[in-house]
C-alpha cells in the first residue's frame, strides 16, 4: 500500500459524528446514559440512550425518527409517540439496550414544513406516499448513516432491530451494522392512524400483520350494523 494509498483509507474511516457529552438521564421509564453527538456533516445534533452494558453482540436497539407531531405533541395521526414509548419499556424490560432517537428525520426526513403541508394533503385524500410525491419530495429520504457511526462508536458488534420497517434493516446492514434479529414493534392502532399504518404495509412493505385482525373487526361491525 503507498502512502497516497493510507491516506484514502484514513480518511474513509474517519466518522463525520463525533461523541460530546455523556450523562445519566433519569426518564419515567428509568435511567439511561445520554450519549450526545454533533453530526458535523449535516450539522444536526443527536443523541442515544443506552440502558445497560451494550457493547458487544445483541442489544436491542431501537432506531427512532424524529416526529414532533407525535413524540412531543402525542398526534393520533400517527403511532411514532407510542413506539417511542414502548421501545424505551421493551429496552429496560430486557436489562440492555439502545434507543438512536434521529433528529433531521421529520416527515421521513422531509422536514417539519413539508411534513405538515403533506398531512394537509392527507386529509384530502392522498395517502402519505402520495402526498410526499405530491409535493415534488420522496416517499421516504432518510439516511441511517449517523445512525450507523453512533452504534459503532458505542461498542456494539450486532444488534436485535426493534422496527417493522424493512428498509431500515437493509440501510443500517450497508453502514456496517449487523443485525441478528429483527424484533417487531406492533402498537394498537386507533381509527386516525389506520389509513397512516395501511399505506406503510402496503406501500412501504412494514411488517404490520396485526392490522388484519383490526379490519376484520371493523369489516364485521360494518356487516351487524
Amino acid at each position: 500500500m503507498t502512502a497516497s494509498d493510507s491516506v484514502l483509507v484514513d480518511s474513509a474511516r474517519r466518522s463525520d459524528v463525533e461523541r460530546v457529552v455523556n450523562l445519566r438521564l433519569s426518564t419515567v421509564h428509568g435511567d439511561f446514559l445520554a450519549y450526545g453527538y454533533q453530526d458535523h456533516n449535516r450539522g444536526d445534533e443527536q443523541i442515544a440512550l443506552v440502558y445497560g452494558d451494550v457493547k458487544g453482540e445483541d442489544a436491542l436497539t431501537r432506531v427512532h425518527s424524529e416526529c414532533l407531531t407525535g413524540d412531543a405533541f402525542g398526534s393520533r395521526h400517527c403511532e411514532c409517540g407510542d413506539q417511542l414509548s414502548a421501545a424505551l419499556r421493551a429496552i429496560v424490560s430486557e436489562g440492555r439496550g439502545i434507543l438512536v432517537y434521529l433528529r433531521g428525520h421529520e416527515g421521513r426526513g422531509i422536514g417539519l414544513l413539508a411534513k405538515l403541508q403533506a398531512m394537509q394533503l392527507q386529509a384530502e385524500g392522498l395517502d402519505t406516499v402520495e402526498a410526499n410525491l405530491a409535493l415534488g419530495l420522496p416517499d421516504d429520504a432518510r439516511d441511517y448513516q449517523v445512525a450507523a457511526e453512533m452504534l459503532h462508536d458505542l461498542g456494539v458488534r450486532s444488534i436485535r432491530l426493534l422496527s417493522n420497517n424493512p428498509r431500515k434493516r437493509e440501510a443500517l446492514l450497508r453502514h456496517g451494522i449487523k443485525i441478528s434479529e429483527q424484533v417487531p414493534l406492533l402498537i394498537q392502532p386507533c381509527e386516525e392512524n389506520l389509513p397512516y399504518l395501511l399505506t406503510k404495509r402496503e406501500r412501504m412493505d412494514h411488517y404490520l400483520p396485526h392490522l388484519d385482525g383490526v379490519l376484520s373487526s371493523v369489516d364485521g361491525g360494518a356487516e351487524r350494523s
